[in-house]
């Protein structure tokens, strides 16, 4: 299991995480924080930070920690909902990510994240995580 941040930068690296820059930093009593450059592929066109790219980095951060705290016998997860509220934006810099659990369940977790760039507040995001376990094998 993914369990330090090292782990899980290896992990993404060949996916989306790596490929927008998401940097985690720290996975410390079920708490993930992350980063993401803000670069000219993560822009909108009118050259401010595409939500898009916010969610990516929020979501990012909430499914390694359901990773970091699958219950036993889970083997993943996939998230069924989420909702972002953006406050603000950011054109330059580093945006961050804190994100926390709400509810380790046994069949879903909740998560909560806040992203903030230079200390501010840019978006508020929760996602719902089903946990996926193995099929039980048919009788033959």
């Amino acid at each position: 299991m993914h369990t330090d941040p090292d782990s899980l930068n290896a992990m993404g690296a060949p996916f989306l995480p790596g490929h927008l820059g998401i940097h985690i930093t720290g996975l410390v009593d079920q708490t993930v924080r992350a980063q993401m450059p803000v670069s000219v592929h993560l822009l909108a066109p009118n050259g401010y930070l595409h939500a898009g790219s916010v969610i990516t980095l929020a979501d990012t951060a909430c499914g390694y920690g359901c990773m970091a705290t699958l219950p036993e016998g889970a083997t993943s997860f996939t998230t069924v909902e989420l909702k972002s509220n953006h406050l603000g934006t950011a054109r330059d810099g580093v945006v961050e990510v804190v994100a926390s659990p709400v509810h380790l369940g046994r069949t879903t977790q909740v998560w909560d994240a806040v992203v903030s760039h230079k200390g501010k507040t840019i978006a508020l995001f929760r996602c719902t995580q089903m946990l996926l376990y193995p099929k039980a094998k048919e009788a033959a």
